[in-house]
């Protein structure tokens, strides 16, 4: 967008590093912890093989296909999706969660064997003091668990990430004994995280610069560090964003959020943020609209009808006001301008374009457009007709609602003996 359109008051260079925007990358949760949401429903093999296929399309570079540690369901269904992305040679980087325990991590090694492709390792640890309590675990302990899981992935000649569970709730003392022992066997990232959605963006900008500065002292300054965050607060997506301008470098989520509880950070947010904050990747942005309708219908949800973006009413308005000036840009062959003039997103990005609605809220412009959008002529007296009937009423106007008024002023211009009879007044599907 011009700038002599758009005056912004958006500082999107806040954070620790001027160049923040180059490498981040994408960590796509929702075929693991996605699916631990409890009103989701586990997709098809078919459903998530597709799901993958999109993922790799809209360019996100990595993702968690499962836990195999879970038991022989999650070893079959992880088997037959690192097959899915092998046999297609899809470009995303596939990885497996495992607690620090041998028996999750094995798995995960004969998997990749058995494939004949690589899987990251992303070995769980919680490490909060309220775990610690829970657990009845010492720290000597915590980092024998994660010496000995480390090791095993890296033997085995894969590579491994850490994750220190709750992160944003652990000490100083605990989270360096950790980072420590992990990178010393040869883990090469970090995955920090708000596993109860516990954090602000001033907690995650302090544990970020924490990260970074302890990596750098114990003498591994290109550990990547990612971050993957929930949703609790609901302050998963800006949590998200304040950890990339800080240094994370790779950014969890999932689609649409679903996962635990509540749920993680909407990656399909996060992605549309991100590109408009100026962060590129190759990819197809197109067709993060198809895998968010995908990933709905798979997990068996909806987003809700005002979900930014890909809900039902995102580019959607029946407000007088705001058609008119819609209307305006349209009529100006400037597609740019109409999606931006009432709206914060350029729908046209996402695949997307603006509706214009006819309800109690609108004005003649409404009626105009909808009637000249669907090839109607626009004349003055069932641009009326349609005008009165959406005043009286108290919603916006289904298709078949329009339709009906309009075959009842044809019937009675035409002086039809049968006249349809009006719609009542608060009838339609909307």
């Amino acid at each position: 967008m011009d700038k002599h359109r758009i005056y912004d008051w958006n500082d999107d260079n806040v954070g620790a590093l001027q160049n923040w925007r180059e490498g981040i990358e994408f960590y796509d949760e929702t075929l693991r912890d996605g699916l631990q949401s409890p009103s989701a429903a586990d997709p098809s093999q078919k459903d998530k093989e597709y799901t993958l296929y999109l993922m790799d399309k809209v360019g996100i570079q990595h993702a968690d296909i499962g836990l195999p540690g879970a038991g022989p369901r999650a070893v079959a269904d992880t088997i037959r999706l690192a097959e899915f992305a092998r046999d297609n040679r899809l470009k995303i980087k596939l990885t497996c969660a495992a607690r620090t325990h041998p028996d999750d991590i094995r798995p995960v090694i004969e998997i990749s064997q058995k494939v004949g492709i690589p899987i990251e390792v992303t070995a769980f640890l919680g490490c909060s003091p309220i775990r610690q309590l829970t657990e009845g675990w010492d720290l000597d302990r915590m980092c024998r668990f994660t010496r000995e899981s480390v090791k095993m992935v890296i033997d085995a000649g894969m590579k491994c990430s850490f994750v220190t569970e709750d992160t944003i709730r652990s000490d100083p003392k605990t989270l360096r004994a950790l980072f420590e022992v992990a990178l010393g066997e040869g883990a090469t990232g970090l995955i920090i995280c708000d596993t109860v959605g516990h954090g602000t963006p001033s907690g995650v900008r302090k544990l970020i610069t924490y990260v970074r500065k302890t990596v750098s002292y114990l003498g591994y300054p290109d550990t990547v560090i990612d971050w993957h965050g929930h949703n609790d607060r609901g302050l998963g997506l800006i949590n998200a964003i304040t950890a990339a301008q800080w240094g994370a470098k790779r950014i969890h989520g999932t689609i649409l959020g679903v996962g635990e509880r509540v749920g993680n950070t909407p990656i399909d947010l996060l992605l549309v943020n991100l590109r408009m904050m100026g962060v590129k990747w190759e990819g197809d942005l197109h067709a993060l609209r198809e895998y968010a309708e995908h990933g709905a219908e798979a997990m068996g949800t909806t987003p809700p009808f005002n979900y930014p973006v890909f809900g039902q009413d995102a580019f959607r308005t029946a407000t007088g006001v705001h058609a008119a000036a819609i209307i305006k840009a349209l009529a100006m062959d400037d597609v740019e301008l109409a999606d931006r003039v009432y709206s914060g997103i350029p729908a046209h990005l996402f695949g997307f374009t603006q509706v214009i609605d006819v309800g109690h809220m609108g004005g003649r412009s409404n009626v105009i457009y909808w009637l000249q959008s669907r090839g109607y002529e626009a004349e003055p007296g069932l641009v009326n007709a349609i005008f009165d009937h959406a005043k009286a009423t108290d919603h916006v106007l289904a298709e078949n609602e329009v339709e009906a008024v309009i075959d009842l002023y044809k019937a009675s211009r035409s002086g039809s003996e049968t006249v349809p009879s009006a719609p009542p007044v608060g009838a339609g599907d909307s």
